[in-house]
């Protein structure tokens, strides 16, 4: 579990352009792979499906990358307002984003561009629902390597102990690897949302299942997170990302109610 993948030299006739040496992370790199899959599997649905092109699809994911930092961002800075009041600089990092944050600021960006590119709404955002698993699978196991999203303490069979003083967990201490039970948990979901996509009965129905899944399990995994400075509402007993999962459970099930009974509607 080291944050650093790789540094290289930058070649003499460089020198001066470029930093002497570059540093490529562990998070940025799977994060890129996430990405580079998600955008195949957008491109090829949506071709398949609504005959989107490539370049739209471009648009769509840079938009969203731009929405997901800022929503990240934003909630990551409501953690400890106070603090970063008065060290902005401090959120312009590469490092400190809220998953949440940036999930509900890209939907309804989501949402927007669907409707000025006149697409289903509901039918693109299943094809979202999957991609979503695709990049936070590679997101999660990059947070494992660089230390964030730590677990609590835990002596057991499968605890972990970083060692390196550059990874953002704490050191020597065996802990739950709780970025992997995210990044098992996310696995699981996606195979549910494929056989979903099987047996499909209302549009909307993969990413509605997407939203119940993943704020179930995320609302559990919260138990055994041990970066306890994001903030209770209730202490030790009921997180903001908690309180998230639960708005989140409720909303999309009464969605998923009234899409089903919809559909049993139509002809």
């Amino acid at each position: 579990m080291h944050p650093e993948l790789l540094t290289f030299d930058i070649p003499d006739f460089l020198q001066g352009l470029l930093p002497a040496s570059i540093t490529i992370y562990w998070y940025g790199f799977m994060i890129a792979i996430g990405a580079i899959a998600a955008i195949s599997y957008v491109a090829y649905e949506a071709k398949k499906q609504y005959n989107l092109k490539l370049e739209d699809v471009n648009t769509l994911f840079i938009i969203l990358i731009i929405a997901a930092v800022v929503g990240g961002k934003v909630f990551y800075f409501f953690e400890n307002p106070s603090y970063y009041i008065s060290n902005l600089g401090s959120l312009m990092t590469g490092r400190g984003f809220v998953f949440y944050g940036s999930f509900l600021f890209t939907i309804p960006t989501m949402w927007v561009f669907f409707r000025i590119h006149k697409l289903p709404a509901y039918g693109m955002l299943d094809i979202m629902g999957i991609t979503t698993c695709i990049v936070h699978i590679f997101g999660r196991i990059g947070c494992f390597m660089a230390g964030c999203c730590h677990g609590k303490p835990y002596d057991g069979a499968w605890s972990v102990v970083y060692t390196d003083p550059l990874s953002l967990g704490p050191l020597d201490t065996p802990i739950h690897p709780t970025p992997l039970y995210s990044a098992a948990m996310i696995a699981i979901i996606l195979v549910i949302l494929l056989r979903i996509k099987k047996r499909q009965v209302f549009s909307g129905q993969i990413f509605i299942s997407y939203l119940i899944l993943y704020a179930t399990g995320r609302g559990v995994i919260e138990i055994f997170r041990g970066d306890v400075s994001r903030g209770f509402i209730i202490e030790s007993y009921l997180s903001h990302s908690q309180l998230i999962s639960l708005l989140f459970i409720v909303a999309a099930s009464i969605l998923y109610y009234k899409r089903y009974i919809e559909s049993l509607k139509s002809p």
